[in-house]
């Protein structure tokens, strides 16, 4: 656990990094106005807008290429490969089954960068629970097939291999 954690901040901090670097010299530092807060209640007013009869999520802070997402999951769903970005999750509250690595089932194409399949095959099957932070690399087939009861909330980000 505390790897996975260290790993986690080392991947934010490169990102940071690169994407400061790329900004260019001319270009002035983001503000203090540009700072996004979301405060715990905040998102559980998020989590608690979603259906309670189907998987919901939304967007709740954006910072071009980045988008960080509230993912409620009250069932499993599809499973997914990001050929161009890796995702980041962290798990706010639940317990549910994650499946990485192998290869989609009935594997289809969602955009010019998704890929998407009902179900992985020879992937490996992990129990994840609030506070776990999980990084799939790009290429890799994942997929979260059961949630236990209550649900499963994560943060995901997903990193761009290239910023432009």
């Amino acid at each position: 656990m505390r790897k996975i954690t260290v790993l986690a901040v080392l991947v934010l901090l490169t990102v940071t990094i690169a994407v400061q670097r790329g900004r260019g010299q001319n270009q002035p530092a983001p503000s203090i106005t540009d700072t996004k807060i979301v405060t715990s209640s905040e998102l559980a007013t998020l989590v608690a807008g979603t259906p309670k009869d189907r998987n919901g999520n939304a967007t709740f802070i954006r910072l071009a290429p980045y988008n960080v997402n509230m993912e409620h999951r009250i069932m499993g769903q599809a499973a997914s490969v990001h050929e161009t970005e890796a995702e980041l999750f962290f798990v706010v509250e639940g317990t549910g089954t994650l499946v990485t690595g192998g290869k989609l089932k009935e594997e289809k194409r969602t955009n010019a960068e998704n890929l998407s399949g009902s179900a992985i095959e020879g992937g490996v099957s992990k129990k994840v629970s609030k506070g776990d932070w999980i990084m799939v690399p790009a290429g890799v087939p994942h997929q979260f097939p059961s949630v236990d009861a209550g649900g499963l909330t994560l943060m995901s980000l997903h990193l761009p291999k290239k910023v432009s």
